[in-house]
Parts: structure tokens; C-alpha cells; sequence
């Protein structure tokens, strides 16, 4: 494996996360904040807890989960849509880089840029809740199959998008809905039957469930099946990313 190739990627693709700090890093803390003033302190007044947990520490999970995707998929999908349009991703095709060694560089940078975004938001959570994390191995792991999961899934969305419209139209459209939806600031248990069945088909909701679980110890779903479901999701997308490679969709032309 070319080590000095897959390197250079991560290092210029975190160097753009340096230079756009207030963009990429103040900001969401900043959103996070209004997050917990409005969700914690009113939302909050009105429900003293969920399953036994405080409603402000109960949606610390969700806010960290709806943020390591939707940064997960924005880094990695503008981090390899930018080279095709500015033409620069030949230069990366003819170098002696293979499309493992590319895949490591793009989306080690942007896995490694929504993982900071995350933990710095669960720090800014403990100026407003306290938590103690029950599972903390589990936490590290969920944090890490996401990031690299949806940073492949974005991977793939930069090299399908033809226009900037596009890049953006399927985390806007599909994923934060998806993420809203999943169980981020509620517990599907307070729904009627008919739509906790219906959340049973939103695959992010198995995601948050399971990560909820590594902090408080309980979810709606058991772990294993949150863990086979982001395992699935992350072999899929390079299984789509290897064939992509293969044939040079939307790469070479």
C-alpha cells in the first residue's frame, strides 16, 4: 500500500478543515447549544424523562449521531466532487494510487473530521446535562463504524453528483429527515403502534437506538442488531465503491 499517496490525501483534506474552522467546527457547537435551549429547556419542562433518563441527557445521543452523519456525508462527498470539478481527479486516476489507497485518503479525512465535530458536541452537552457513558468501548465503536460508514455512503454521493444541486440534494432531502425521524429526540415507545411499526423501516433509527444503548444501557431494539445493521450499510457502500473504481463510473468521463 502506497502510504505516502493515501497520506497526502488525508493531510490536504484535513488541511481544508483547518482553514475553515468557524465553518466546520464553530458552527455546529454554536447550533448545538440553541439545540439544547430549545429542546432541553422548554421540550424539557414538559418531559422530566424518558425511560428513566432526563430528557436533556436523553438527546445527547441524537444530536451527536444527527451531526456524525450529515458532517460525514458533506466532508467526503464535497472532498471528491471538488477534484472532479475543478478537473484535478485525473491527476489522482493517473498517479500510482490505487482506489483503495484513494478511498483510505478521502474518507480517513472526512471520517476523521465529523468524529472531532462529534466529540467536541458531546463535550458542549456537559455544560448543559449531566451523563455518564455506561458503555463507553461500544460509544467508540458506534462513533467510529458512523463516520466511516457515511463518509463512504458521501464518497459515493460526490462521485454521483453531477452539480453542486446534487451533492446536496440526498443528505437535505434524505438523510436529516431520516435522522429526525429515527428517534433523535424521542423514544419511539411514545408513538401509536401503527407509526413505532412504521419506524421499524427507518434505517437510522436502528443507529441512534444502538448508540443510545452504549450511554444508558437500554433502547428500543437490542445492540446486536444496531451493530449488524451499520455493519451492512458500511460493506454495501464499498462493495458500490469498489465497482464504482472498477468501471470508472463517473470518474473517467
Amino acid at each position: 500500500m502506497n502510504i505516502r499517496a493515501t497520506l497526502t490525501i488525508y493531510k490536504f483534506e484535513m488541511s481544508r478543515f483547518r482553514r475553515t474552522i468557524f465553518q466546520s467546527l464553530v458552527a455546529p457547537i454554536i447550533t448545538t447549544s440553541l439545540y439544547f435551549v430549545v429542546f432541553g429547556a422548554a421540550i424539557g419542562s414538559k418531559i422530566e424523562s424518558i425511560n428513566g433518563v432526563s430528557y436533556g441527557s436523553f438527546i445527547v445521543p441524537g444530536l451527536i449521531m444527527l451531526y456524525l452523519m450529515t458532517e460525514s456525508i458533506n466532508n467526503a462527498a464535497f472532498g471528491i466532487y471538488f477534484p472532479k470539478f475543478t478537473g484535478s481527479i485525473f491527476e489522482v486516476l493517473s498517479a500510482p494510487v490505487s482506489a483503495l489507497e484513494a478511498t483510505v485518503g478521502y474518507v480517513g479525512a472526512a471520517a476523521s473530521k465529523s468524529t472531532i465535530i462529534g466529540l467536541m458536541i458531546f463535550f458542549t452537552s456537559n455544560f448543559f446535562v449531566t451523563h455518564n457513558i455506561k458503555y463507553p468501548l461500544i460509544m467508540a465503536i458506534f462513533i467510529a463504524l458512523t463516520s466511516i460508514s457515511f463518509s463512504l455512503f458521501g464518497f459515493i454521493i460526490g462521485i454521483w453528483a453531477q452539480n453542486w444541486e446534487r451533492l446536496s440534494i440526498i443528505p437535505t432531502l434524505l438523510v436529516t429527515p431520516l435522522v429526525f425521524l429515527g428517534g433523535s429526540f424521542y423514544s419511539i415507545d411514545m408513538l401509536p403502534q401503527f407509526w413505532q411499526q412504521v419506524s421499524l423501516f427507518n434505517p437510522v433509527f436502528y443507529l441512534i437506538s444502538g448508540f443510545r444503548w452504549s450511554f444508558f444501557g437500554n433502547s428500543e431494539i437490542p445492540i446486536e442488531i444496531s451493530l449488524l445493521a451499520i455493519t451492512v450499510f458500511m460493506t454495501l457502500c464499498l462493495l458500490i465503491i469498489g465497482l464504482i473504481f472498477k468501471t470508472g463510473y463517473r470518474l473517467r468521463t
